[in-house]
């Protein structure tokens, strides 16, 4: 079956160069050369042993995997059948430091897509025989575990690693460690914190307090340790009487209105006790939760991020109604552009946001189900628009294709909603297209590879559109390479997004590769995203320009990111 593609006529691949033409293309290859940024010249295929070790410990700092395969799905415990590069650097580098340091440093600057690999070697580190190494991880430790779950998660980890040792894991620097950890809070958001996550991993807030033997640095932190390992009533008896500091009262305001909530039945004072203190979904009780006007309460001060996956639910529980005040308020939070800045709101997360909230049920079951408000979907649609203002640019020159050659209304894998391939396909064309200057859009199929240039006044809608061409054949992800090739287009990372799995690719586009980096003297790098894939990798794990990904995610991004800027 020929292709029918609306984008434009269709050249021709096999083409052979001369005269003109073939000077044109060496002075374009030229061009391409000096253009290029200058981590464009690391040789990807044969790097040295020590190199290697560290670009395969970030990409296991980054999705849990040394490999160039990444997976949208979650892949499960990390253990040490997992971290053979982060045993190598530890021991390559005299005191191991540097990798702690390059640990902090991801975790920090957002790089990760999963925090679960960096507890993991942040446990190994401060188990390293150099003492120097230790240290390095314990102060880590402190910065880096900013919630109770991340502190919970080294523990455990920390206790996986020495099963079957007959030492055990509380040492002083771990004590040291974790008593820092609650001394060195704010108390309000330690008081926030030890109600809200109270345990995680097999661990409470009591046993790390008790195990570490932990004296607190200031009264405030002495009142919410005696709460936790002795119990609200305790508190009471023990502060009655006495004069208590500004701090220490406030604590104990806090505290008692967690108590109260607890114990109360009257929604008219849950409600208040909600406004007054800030307390979050976590704190209240099940049967406060069946309550609209609680809910209402929650959303005031809910971030928008946790409001964006419960649309729907709020929606089918008549909490958010058609023209209602809290739907309103809500519905211009949600396109509030300083909002979207300040909680630095990714469009990709919008994205899934309005396809769930479209869907108009919840689950493969679909047990919840509601009718989609017009307000918020267009409240969606034009935050959508304006969270570009949240994406930085890499500045690497990208050429986006996408693959029309079977049907694009397949289910995207990876995200916790069902989206359809043409509608995710589209949005994440458009991030590139509108966030990086120098993006080539196509789309190919069997034979032929069509340019989309896509403007900045097009819709998602209009994207989508443009993008979802109904064709047929063998998927050659080779033709966009050969595309660039024979029309002298200078590229820095070539993404293919394609519903074949990665596994069955007919055609590899690894020699494409090779030869269009041969003749434009550009080390090019090539994603594959597999959509709809839980396959494997393309081929030649010894080419760091080359990366594999099975299903798309929000982290999918972020590992392109890095990816395209030779972090990993």
């Amino acid at each position: 079956m020929q292709m029918q593609i609306q984008c434009g006529a269709a050249p021709k691949i096999a083409a052979p160069f001369g005269g003109l033409a073939e000077l044109f293309h060496i002075l374009t290859s030229f061009l391409c050369i000096f253009s290029a940024a200058p981590s464009s010249f690391t040789t990807f295929p044969r790097s040295s042993a020590a190199s290697q070790w560290r670009h395969q410990l970030r990409r296991f700092l980054c999705y849990g995997s040394e490999g160039n395969v990444f997976t949208a799905r979650d892949q499960g415990r990390i253990s040490l059948n997992n971290a053979e590069a982060l045993l190598s650097c530890l021991q390559e580098e005299e005191d191991g430091a540097e990798v702690v340091e390059e640990i902090r440093r991801f975790v920090q600057e957002g790089r990760v897509v999963r925090l679960d690999p960096s507890f993991f070697a942040l446990a190994l580190c401060s188990q390293h025989s150099k003492r120097k190494t230790r240290e390095a991880a314990f102060k880590a430790l402190k910065e880096l575990c900013r919630d109770p779950a991340h502190l919970f998660a080294v523990v455990q980890y920390k206790k996986e690693l020495r099963e079957g040792m007959k030492c055990g894991i509380w040492g002083r620097a771990l004590r040291t460690a974790v008593s820092d950890w609650y001394n060195k809070q704010d108390p309000m958001v330690l008081a926030a914190a030890v109600t809200r996550c109270k345990q995680r991993e097999g661990w409470s807030h009591k046993d790390l307090l008790r195990l570490s033997h932990t004296k607190p640095s200031k009264e405030a932190v002495a009142l919410i340790s005696k709460y936790v390992t002795k119990g609200w009533t305790e508190v009471q008896a023990f502060y009655a009487d006495k004069e208590n500091s500004e701090e220490v009262v406030k604590v104990l305001s806090y505290l008692e209105a967690v108590e109260k909530v607890k114990h109360s039945c009257d929604e008219t004072e849950v409600i208040n006790l909600i406004g007054e203190h800030k307390l979050e979904m976590e704190q209240l009780l099940t049967q406060h939760l069946q309550s609209k006007q609680v809910w209402r309460a929650l959303l005031n001060d809910m971030p928008l991020h946790s409001v964006l996956k419960i649309l729907g639910r709020m929606t089918a529980n008549e909490v958010l109604e058609p023209r209602s005040s809290t739907t309103q308020s809500l519905c211009e939070r949600i396109r509030n552009e300083d909002t979207l800045k300040k909680e630095n709101i990714h469009p990709f997360s919008i994205f899934l946001a309005m396809e769930n909230y479209k869907r108009g049920h919840q689950g493969y079951l679909g047990r919840t189900k509601w009718e989609p408000n017009n307000c918020i979907l267009k409240a969606l649609e034009s935050a959508f628009y304006s969270s570009f203002m949240n994406v930085e640019p890499v500045g690497k020159r990208f050429l986006v294709a996408v693959d029309v050659s079977m049907s694009l209304i397949d289910i995207l894998l990876g995200t916790s909603v069902n989206t359809p391939v043409a509608a995710a396909a589209a949005a994440i064309t458009m991030i590139f297209a509108r966030t990086e200057a120098d993006t080539h859009v196509l789309v190919f199929s069997d034979g032929a590879v069509v340019p989309c240039p896509l403007s900045p006044q097009m819709t998602l809608a209009d994207v989508a559109a443009k993008l979802g061409t109904n064709s047929s054949g063998d998927t050659d992800c080779s033709l966009p390479i050969t595309w660039a090739t024979e029309n002298g287009k200078c590229v820095d990372v070539f993404i293919i997004l394609t519903n074949n799995p990665v596994g069955t690719l007919t055609t590899s586009p690894v020699e494409s590769l090779k030869k269009y980096r041969q003749t434009t003297g550009v080390h090019s790098k090539l994603v594959v995203c597999g959509l709809t894939s839980t396959g494997n990798a393309i081929t030649d794990t010894e080419d760091r320009g080359l990366l594999s990904m099975c299903g798309f995610d929000l982290g999918t991004l972020t590992v392109i990111r890095n990816f395209s800027q030779d972090l990993i």
